[in-house]
């Protein structure tokens, strides 16, 4: 894929993320994708797999925003260093992360998630406890 057209599918498929949206995000995600992030490590293999943990995933995320910072092309696709402003009961936490993206005919084919998600995590902690 030539520069701009991965700008162009980037500029798509962030924005995807957002608005708690899973049937959009998955059209992105050829039926046979890979995908992996920090909560699934060993991967899901299939949009029969990674359509139930989006809906899941977007569900309890409805409001965060992902902006991408810079988009390098590769061989096979991208690779998307992102910022994503995500909302944590009264706290919003901002988190910087990086994904691997191969793409085949325009699907995803291979999507690898990266960023250090402790924040996060200690953000859930505090609101569960304060409930």
């Amino acid at each position: 894929m030539e520069r701009q057209e991965i700008l162009d599918f980037s500029g798509r498929w962030l924005p995807a993320w957002e608005g708690n949206r899973p049937d959009n995000l998955i059209e992105f995600y050829s039926d046979d994708a890979s995908y992996i992030d920090p909560a699934n490590k060993e991967g899901l293999a299939g949009r029969d797999q990674i359509f139930p943990y989006f809906k899941k995933l977007l569900a309890a995320n409805p409001s965060w925003k992902w902006a991408p910072i810079e988009v390098f092309p590769t061989h096979l696709g991208l690779v998307a260093k992102w910022k994503a402003t995500i909302p944590v009961g009264r706290e919003v936490i901002t988190e910087y992360g990086m994904d691997i993206v191969e793409i085949e005919q325009g699907k995803i084919t291979r999507n690898e998630v990266y960023f250090d998600r402790s924040n996060l995590l200690e953000s859930l902690k505090r609101l569960k406890s304060a409930r």
